[in-house]
C-alpha cells in the first residue's frame, strides 16, 4: 500500500504540489490526470524521491521512504516514461537486465527473468534478446522499457505519460496489455496522463490534479457520474460522458441469443468497442466469440441510460 500524506513541494513562491493525501491499495493501478502544470510529474517524482518534498510523508506498507537510502528505494520502484528510454546501445536483454545486475542476481535468474517478460509481452525471445532498440517498433520499444521496469519485481511501477509518443491504434494495444499483465503480476501501479480517456480504461482510482492540488480522487464511476468540481467535469467533457461509461462496462449483460455475420467480436471486449465496431463496420449486429450477438439497438439504450 502506498500513502502520501500531505505532500507538498515549492519552487520558490510556486508550489509545484500542494498537501496531497491519498492512498493506493496494494494491486491497484491509479491515474493522476490533468492539465499541463498541474503537478502530475512532481507528484510522481516525489514518491520516488527525485524530487525532495517540502514537507509530508510518502509511505510504502507502512515505511516512510525518507529513512530508506535512496538508492534501495529507487531499487525496490519501478519506473517508466515516454519515449521508452532504453539505453541505445544496450541489447534488448541487458536493457531488461540493468536493475538485476545492479541487485547482483545470479546470470541464470536473470536470463530467465528476460525470457519471462519477454514472452509475457508477445515478444518472442529468442528473436528479440539480441535486438538493439533501433531495431524495434514504437510499441515493441515502449513493452521493453515496461518490461525493464518490471525486471527487479519492484514493489511499484511509476509510468510517466508511458505511451504518450505512440500512435492511438498501437497506444490502445499497448494500454490493453498493461492491463491484462497487471492483472497477472499483480503490481501496484501509479500513472501519468493528460488523457482521461487512459485514465478511465486503465485506472482503479483517479485523481484529477489541478494547480498542485488533487480536487477529486475516485473510482472512474464516480468521477464520470459525480464530477466534484466544475474542473473535474471539464475536463471529463460532459458530451462524451455515456462514451466513456461504455468503457467501464463489458458486453456481457447486453449480449443475447442470436446469429450474426462478420468477425466476432471478443466476449471481453467493453459495450464501447462495441459500439465503435458497429458504426465502423456499419452492422447492426455483432457476434460475439463463443455465441450470442450484441445488437446496436441494445448498445444505443444501454448509451441513452448512461445519460440520464
Amino acid at each position: 500500500m502506498i500513502e502520501l500524506r500531505n505532500l507538498t513541494r515549492h519552487y520558490g513562491e510556486v508550489t509545484a504540489v500542494n498537501d496531497v493525501s491519498l492512498t493506493v491499495q496494494t494491486g491497484q493501478i491509479a491515474v493522476l490526470v490533468g492539465t499541463s502544470g498541474s503537478g502530475k510529474t512532481t507528484l510522481l517524482r516525489l514518491i520516488n524521491r527525485l524530487v525532495q518534498p517540502s514537507s509530508g510523508q510518502v509511505l510504502i506498507d507502512g515505511a516512510d521512504t525518507a529513512s530508506l537510502p535512496v538508492h534501495h528505494l529507487r531499487r525496490r520502484i519501478g519506473y517508466a516514461i515516454q519515449g521508452d528510454g532504453l539505453f541505445p546501445h544496450r541489447t534488448v536483454a541487458r536493457n531488461i537486465a540493468t536493475v538485476p545486475r545492479l541487485l547482483g542476481w545470479p546470470k541464470s535468474r536473470i536470463d530467465a527473468r528476460i525470457d519471462e517478460l519477454l514472452a509475457l509481452f508477445q515478444l518472442e525471445p529468442a528473436a528479440f534478446r539480441d535486438r538493439m532498440p533501433h531495431q524495434l517498433s514504437g510499441g515493441q520499444a515502449q513493452r521493453v522499457g515496461v518490461a525493464r521496469a518490471l525486471a527487479a519485481k519492484p514493489d511499484l511501477l511509476l509510468m510517466d505519460e508511458p505511451f504518450g509518443a505512440l500512435d492511438s491504434v498501437i497506444r490502445a494495444k499497448a494500454q490493453s496489455d498493461l492491463r491484462d499483465i497487471q492483472r497477472q503480476l499483480g503490481t501496484t501501479i501509479i500513472l501519468v496522463t493528460h488523457d482521461i480517456q487512459e485514465a478511465v480504461q486503465l485506472g482503479d482510482r483517479i485523481a484529477v490534479m489541478d494547480r498542485g492540488r488533487v480536487l477529486q480522487y475516485d473510482s472512474p464511476a464516480q468521477i464520470l457520474t459525480q464530477p466534484a468540481t466544475p474542473f473535474v467535469r471539464d475536463l471529463i467533457g460532459p458530451t462524451e460522458r455515456a462514451f466513456r461509461l461504455l468503457s467501464l462496462t463489458g458486453i456481457g449483460p447486453i449480449t443475447m441469443p442470436g446469429e450474426a455475420h462478420g468477425t466476432p467480436i471478443a466476449r471481453d471486449a467493453t459495450l464501447r468497442d462495441a459500439l465503435a465496431e458497429c458504426l465502423w463496420s456499419g452492422r447492426d449486429a455483432l457476434p460475439v466469440q463463443g455465441g450470442g450477438i450484441v445488437t446496436l439497438d441494445a448498445l444505443r439504450a444501454n448509451a441513452a441510460q448512461d445519460r440520464q
